[in-house]
Parts: structure tokens; C-alpha cells; sequence
């Protein structure tokens, strides 16, 4: 949204104070939309192309068929007759001499584009609203250091001069001038094919010349360079933001000024112009956020801020299967189980290695000969006598 003072001063023709004040119109606070205002700016564009395609006829103007399989040659039409180099070449395809082209242009392409009526007003606002923001005005490479106040309000006088000498001095007596200079400074032969379609001389935008009763002013400035003069009753976007850029240097008569409230309403009374217009409402009446989310009010009621908040990292998904954590998570009676399993696999261990020890004593008992047995028996007596 822009922000506007309340009041604007007119200044007469030759530059000084006329001691008169005009309301702000309300159209100067409307939300800069700059993205509505590139998009309606394409579409409006459009609507001034002229229909181009090639000749229904082109790459068809000759006699070919082709000769069909088993002459080692492509299935392309060929031209027929001898006695030329003409005849046996290949037409009709977009790859041939002298054939037609891929996807030949034609006249009922959708040239035009319809644009909603809302939104054309809409943009239509923040192109107005942003003349009177002087950065965006500087930023759009106007000269406006030397201006009394922007937008510059000059008193209806403007609206009679008849003669180009005297609008130069009404340009240079408002500190405008400069602004011409630089339009003068940039004049220059255009870069490419257009020099030769008659385009061949450039130069950048300079003010726009906004009156509400044409008494000669059309005629006096029209011939200065890069000015533009348009009525407040038929403001057209393409001469208010060139190239779809907002913030171009405004000029205003008194009477145009005082008509923007008629024509585009303030917040309380609806567009007297424009049917079912109403003046487009700002989502926000202070965008400056940070200011917002930091000022005293806001920071009283709200929580502390938190330091060295350790922000977790990558989820990582555990198998349940190896991670006795995940598995209690989705069975808390796992670790019974397991114990259970660990006891009883225990308890198999044991027994198996009991019967392995009998087992070993058994082929022990069997492997010792008759005879090495009584030996054996007499030996342990005598050890026990």
C-alpha cells in the first residue's frame, strides 16, 4: 500500500505556490500490485496485434507425386518432367527446397485476450498509486531531484497553454525540464531489423501530461519528446506504466486531480464512473511486518524467546527387528518373551551338554580291552589297600 500525505499543493505555470491545497484522492493509497499490473499490461498488449500467416498455396505450387518403393530413393513427392534440374527433386515437405514450412501460421490464431474488468481496474490503481511513491518514480530512471513535490499538481492554467515555447517554459519553470534533457541525452538509432521497418530511432519515456479539458495543450506539447498527454477520463495503462514498470513521472492538472475521487471512489463511497466499483482494500494497513512482530504490544504477550533449541535431526526409521527399543515400542511384552527364550535355550544347552558327557563316558566304558579292564581293577585295589 502507498503512503500518502493528506494534502497536495497546486503550483501555477510558472512554478510558484498557488496558496491552494487539493485533497489527497484516495486512489494514492490503493495496494501497489505490481504482478496484477505485468499481467493486464501483457494482455492489453495483445489486443494491438495484426493476423500474419504464409500463403495458404506456399510450397504447393508445383506438380509432384511420389514414386513410390524399389527405386532406392525416399517416399517424398518428386517433381515431374525432364530435361531440368527441377525434375526428380523432392516437395511439398517441410524438409525439401522450396516446400512448405513445419505447422504453417494461420490468420484465426487467438491474437486477442479478453481481461476481466476488475482486474483492469485494479491495476489500473496501483499505476496511479505508484506516481506517487518518488522512489518508485526514481527507480524507473525519471529526474526528479530538483521537483517540488510528487505528484505535481499544476493549476487548470496548464490545461490553455497553446504554444510549444510556452510549454517548455512551464517545464522548466516546474523543474520538469530535466527530465525532457535526459530523453534528448537518449535518443539513438535502434539496435537490429527494426531499423529497416521503420523504427529506426529510439528514445526513453519522459512525463505524463494528465488534464481534464483540452484548450490547447495537446497541441502545445506534443511535439516536445517523450511526453505523452492523456485525458483522466480515458487513462490508458500502456501510457501510465510503460513496459508493464510502475512509477512513471505524472504531471497533473488541478481539475484531472479532483476528478480521480469521481472516478475510482474512496473507501466509504463507491466509484460514481464506474458501476460496481468500489476502490481495492489493502490486506494489510502497515505492511512493515518486522516492525509489527517487534513493537512492545506485540512482544508483551508473548512467549519468551527459547535459546539453543536444538532442532532434531533426520528421522531415522529403526528395525524393530534389531532395535530391542523399537520393538518394545510396538510390543511391550517382548522382553518377557525374550528372557523366556533366553532361559529355555539355556536349559537346552545344559541338557545337551549332559548328554554329551555320558555319551563320553559310555564310548570311554566300551573302547577298553578285557584284559587292560582287570588290569585296571587289580591297579585300583591295590591303590585303595
Amino acid at each position: 500500500m502507498a503512503v500518502c500525505r493528506p494534502i497536495v499543493n497546486v503550483f501555477k505555470v510558472d512554478g510558484a505556490p498557488s496558496g491552494m491545497t487539493i485533497k489527497m484522492p484516495a486512489v494514492f493509497s490503493a495496494p501497489l500490485r505490481s504482478d496484477l499490473l505485468n499481467f493486464v499490461h501483457d494482455q492489453m498488449r495483445k489486443n494491438s496485434r495484426q493476423p500474419y500467416a504464409v500463403s495458404a498455396k506456399a510450397g504447393h505450387q508445383t506438380s509432384a507425386e511420389s514414386w513410390g518403393t524399389g527405386r532406392a530413393v525416399a517416399r517424398i513427392p518428386r517433381v515431374r518432367g525432364g530435361g531440368t534440374h527441377r525434375s526428380g527433386q523432392g516437395a511439398f515437405g517441410n524438409m525439401c527446397r522450396g516446400g512448405h514450412m513445419f505447422a504453417p501460421t494461420k490468420v484465426w490464431r487467438r491474437w486477442h485476450k479478453r481481461i476481466n474488468v476488475q482486474q483492469r481496474r485494479y491495476a489500473m490503481c496501483s499505476a496511479i498509486a505508484a506516481t506517487g511513491v518518488p522512489a518508485l518514480v526514481m527507480a524507473r530512471g525519471h529526474r526528479i531531484d530538483r521537483l517540488p513535490e510528487v505528484p505535481l499538481v499544476i493549476s487548470d492554467e496548464i490545461e490553455s497553454v497553446k504554444k510549444t515555447k510556452e510549454a517548455v517554459k512551464v517545464l522548466k519553470s516546474v523543474k520538469a525540464w530535466s527530465d525532457i534533457q535526459k530523453v534528448y541525452n537518449s535518443q539513438r538509432f535502434r539496435a537490429g531489423r527494426g531499423k529497416m521497418r521503420n523504427r529506426r530511432r529510439i528514445q526513453k519515456r519522459g512525463p505524463i501530461i494528465i488534464f481534464r479539458k483540452d484548450d490547447g495543450i495537446t497541441r502545445a506539447f506534443r511535439n516536445i519528446p517523450g511526453v505523452t498527454l492523456i485525458n483522466v477520463n480515458v487513462l490508458n495503462l500502456l501510457k501510465l506504466a510503460p513496459g508493464g514498470h510502475m512509477g512513471r513521472l505524472a504531471l497533473w492538472s488541478a481539475g484531472a486531480f479532483r476528478q480521480l475521487d469521481k472516478l475510482y471512489g474512496t473507501w466509504k463511497t463507491p466509484s460514481l464512473k464506474k458501476s460496481g466499483f468500489h476502490l481495492p482494500q489493502p490486506k494489510m494497513t502497515n505492511s512493515d511486518l518486522g516492525r509489527l512482530l517487534h513493537c512492545r504490544e506485540v512482544t508483551s504477550v508473548l512467549k519468551p524467546r527459547r535459546l539453543h533449541l536444538q532442532r532434531p535431526g533426520p528421522k531415522v526409521k529403526k528395525n524393530p527387528l534389531k532395535n530391542i527399543q523399537a520393538l518394545l515400542k510396538l510390543n511391550p511384552f517382548a522382553i518377557g518373551e525374550k528372557n523366556m527364550r533366553i532361559a529355555r535355550q539355556r536349559y537346552v544347552e545344559k541338557m545337551k551338554a549332559k548328554k554329551r558327557e555320558e555319551l563320553k563316558r559310555k564310548a570311554e566304558a566300551i573302547s577298553v580291552p578285557p584284559e587292560n579292564k582287570a588290569k585296571k581293577v587289580k591297579s585300583e585295589k591295590s591303590v585303595k589297600a
